[in-house]
């Protein structure tokens, strides 16, 4: 009688076994995108400096055509390569990011190699037995809140190896554990209130204050948050119930081989020795300072990476590795995340085709032709999907906020609506579509550490894609018609 079922469940492994890798998805999209330089027209906004942003924008009725650059051969295989270090993008290069994440590596595998990290998990989840589903709305409001201060996004690549291990040793599974960091953090900047690379910058380049419209953006950050956690709480308790109904269900019992491999392989005390509890400080301590740089102090990738060098350096040398003990477990860590880290070079080539064959300017055009003329409720609801279409193209929020708010946001004088909403539409289009943008580094690096194939991590999150934007469009309207 089972036979059916068990032969859908076959079928359904099958097509995710053959379902292309992300690399091999991102270069087909540099392909695709190296395509459309053939057939879009080239076209440029005329620029100058903006103060205010601190960057040159894009002056709106100054569009016009220029000759063609299409994309050939050539450029499509050069693109991966140019995506860590092109100068001259309005969006950020990947170098940066794939340094950094071949930092983190290393600093993990020597963190890993004092046995600290299993430990402590093995710790945690005596104290916590019974009430390990409670981590994942605290975890995932603090995540929200960095994203809605300061935008976090790229630093939070840091966080994947420490957390889904613990998420694997309560039960649940990896993408429990991406889901934490990724929607807690993306909801956050979803609905970001102060932070200055989304709204800040979007406001500035509107030519408005950024607290204006910081009300209907409260509500969508508030009821956005909700119904993440409460869509992750349900999935992990599914999952802790019946493993076979996790998403990575096929992946199981390999991801718990993989994440928690150390504490499998050999019998070890649930008790922390000296030298353990202090390597587990600084473990914190260092995450702590790499919050307080990134919000306080401008920290980048740079200064990151060359915090978690140094924490390295100091926890290997009270852990009494040795110089080669240190340096091969560091080396070790850093090949375990190369992967990710071509990834994110590989993401960004998207973009500089893009940019390289002068369309992204022509798609702006055409955006706010689409908008000329439309009435208020229906000008705020379209506004956020054509910005939602062009976060697949401009994954940053404020390379997006940069490139199309001096355009669209004065096309909502005509249309009777503040100019706050085109900014909320914005954000919200940007912070969801970056939930499974495969051009965003963010989300290509994530489930990559995940070891979460992408069209199993589209599986787990379009239900809640499709109540966000219904969420957020009931928001969006009613803001318009008050």
């Amino acid at each position: 009688m089972d036979s059916a079922p068990e032969l859908e469940k076959d079928k359904s492994q099958d097509l995710a076994s053959r379902f292309p890798t992300a690399y091999s998805i991102l270069f087909l999209l540099i392909i695709l995108m190296a395509g459309l330089t053939w057939i879009i027209p080239a076209g440029k906004y005329d620029r100058e400096m903006n103060e205010a942003v601190g960057r040159e924008v894009a002056v709106a009725g100054t569009y016009h055509q220029v000759e063609p650059n299409p994309q050939g051969i050539v450029e499509v295989m050069l693109a991966p390569g140019a995506g860590f270090y092109d100068p001259d993008s309005y969006v950020a290069n990947a170098i940066d990011v794939a340094l950094f994440v071949l930092f983190l590596g290393g600093f993990l595998g020597v963190v890993n190699a004092t046995g600290a990290i299993d430990t402590g998990i093995r710790s945690a989840m005596v104290h916590l037995k019974g009430h390990e589903i409670w981590m994942i709305p605290i975890l995932m409001s603090l995540f929200a809140i960095g994203g809605t201060t300061y935008g976090m996004a790229e630093e939070t690549l840091a966080f994947y190896a420490l957390l889904i291990p613990v998420m694997m040793a309560a039960g649940y599974d990896s993408v429990t554990g991406v889901a934490i960091i990724l929607v807690g953090a993306g909801i956050g900047v979803l609905g970001s209130t102060i932070n200055p690379f989304a709204t800040v910058i979007a406001a500035n380049a509107a030519g408005i204050p950024f607290t204006d419209g910081i009300i209907p953006r409260f509500v969508i950050l508030l009821g956005g948050l909700v119904i993440c956690i409460a869509y992750v709480m349900v999935y992990a308790h599914r999952v802790k119930r019946d493993p076979s109904r996790s998403a990575v269900a096929k992946q199981f019992e390999e991801h718990k081989a993989f994440f928690l491999k150390r504490q499998e392989a050999e019998q070890h005390s649930d008790h922390l020795t000296g030298i353990q509890s202090v390597v587990l400080v600084l473990f914190a301590v260092t995450f702590a300072v790499m919050i307080w740089g990134v919000s306080s102090q401008g920290w980048w990738m740079a200064q990151m990476g060359a915090l978690f060098l140094g924490a390295a350096i100091v926890i290997g040398v009270i852990a009494r590795l040795g110089e080669k003990g240190l340096t091969n477990h560091f080396v070790d860590g850093a090949r375990e995340l190369l992967g990710v880290a071509l990834v994110v070079g590989l993401a960004r080539g998207i973009v500089v085709i893009m940019e390289n064959g002068l369309i992204a300017d022509t798609m702006l055009h055409s955006a706010a032709q689409a908008l000329d003329g439309v009435g208020g409720l229906a000008f705020v609801n379209l506004m956020f999907w054509i910005e939602a279409a062009m976060s697949f193209l401009v994954p940053s929020s404020s390379g997006l906020a940069v490139l199309s708010m001096p355009i669209l946001a004065p096309l909502a004088d005509f249309a009777g609506v503040g100019r706050d909403l085109v900014v909320t539409a914005y954000q919200s289009a940007n912070g969801l579509v970056n939930f499974i943008n495969p051009t965003f580094a963010v989300v290509v690096g994530g489930l990559a550490i995940g070891r979460v194939s992408y069209d199993r991590w589209l599986a787990f999150i379009w239900p809640l894609l499709l109540i966000l934007i219904l969420f957020i469009t009931v928001v969006l309207s009613i803001s318009t018609l008050l």
